[in-house]
């Protein structure tokens, strides 16, 4: 008999391939995720779960769940899952770290870009037909070469980030609860403190962590220390911008422009006002979406999934203490 999983999305094929070939799998086939009560339902005789961000793996899952034996988040992060109730019960959790740090970065400076230049409002320009002749005041933007740049979280995407910038010529400054005097050295960053580098940099980029200390890290008061020319970018998680702060620093210009891969809540309601304004892109989370990168993290998280159905250590297991570590 082949264990049961449900896996709560489709994903890419060479992923369910596995999947399918190893477990009597059940897929949710739907665009979006499947509600709570269906959810619910569906663990209850699973030993795997294959999950995206969207689902919530708390104690009341868990509880519904009482066979799983594994837990396979196909996402670097993890902050729909209660990691310690999940270790209290001895289940390993996998993520897919690594193979989406460059494709994540490409997005983040796609977003930089587009709104520094302003191109989605470009676009719009044109498609309107208010495009009649060339002038010299229409659609201004910020200069990237030669700019400040201030990275928040400093791992493996804000890393790749930095390394991008420096075919900027741009000045690199960036803050981390931890120093990287290594990597300032090889790639000329400078370690900053938070508000210093909010106030230094045209241009803010966001790859940290969620966690209760980052909630709303950019709110009122680190608004009111950017520049009015700033722009902000966030490719990291929605929560860790307070969106009524944004939408406010964006209304009263103390900030030109914010682009956004993630949003607080998620997806945004489209009654937000930060859909009635001009001066902000906002993506539905995609930072991952290439064919190569969405198709390592299909595969990677049903090698997770597979391996903990063996009882065999997670290739990529966010909490290696259920192994006695």
């Amino acid at each position: 008999m082949k264990p049961k999983v449900f896996v709560s999305r489709p994903i890419p094929e060479q992923g369910l391939r596995l999947v399918r070939e190893s477990c009597d799998m059940k897929l949710w086939e739907g665009e979006l995720p499947p509600p709570r009560d269906v959810l619910l339902d569906e663990v209850k005789d699973i030993e795997g779960l294959l999950c995206l961000l969207t689902e919530r793996v708390d104690a009341e899952l868990l509880d519904s769940a009482p066979n799983v034996k594994v837990v396979s988040n196909m996402a670097v992060g993890f902050d729909n899952i209660h990691i310690a109730e999940c270790t209290k019960r001895g289940i390993p959790v996998g993520n897919t770290p690594g193979v989406l740090t460059d494709t994540t970065a490409d997005l983040a400076w796609a977003l930089l870009m587009a709104a520094a230049r302003r191109i989605v409002e470009g676009t719009d320009h044109v498609r309107a037909g208010n495009w009649k002749t060339w002038g010299p005041m229409l659609l201004m933007g910020q200069d990237v070469y030669g700019a400040t740049l201030g990275i928040i979280g400093l791992g493996r995407i804000g890393t790749a980030v930095a390394k991008r910038a420096r075919g900027f010529g741009m000045r690199i400054l960036y803050y981390d609860i931890r120093r990287r005097e290594d990597l300032e050295a090889e790639w000329g960053l400078e370690y900053k403190d938070f508000d210093a580098l909010l106030k230094e940099s045209d241009f803010v980029t966001i790859h940290t962590v969620l966690s209760p200390q980052t909630h709303h890290l950019i709110s009122e008061r680190e608004f009111g220390l950017m520049k009015e020319t700033a722009v902000l970018v966030n490719a990291a998680r929605g929560p860790i911008v307070d969106p009524e702060a944004l939408y406010r620093a964006l209304k009263e210009g103390q900030i030109a422009y914010a682009a956004l891969d993630v949003t607080e809540p998620e997806p945004i309601n489209m009654d937000s006002p930060l859909l009635e304004l001009d001066n902000i892109i906002i993506v539905p989370h995609i930072g991952s979406a290439s064919y190569a990168t969405r198709g390592k993290m299909a595969e990677m998280a049903a090698r997770n999934l597979i391996a903990g159905l063996k009882g065999e250590r997670l290739p990529t297991c966010v909490n290696p203490e259920v192994y006695g570590e």
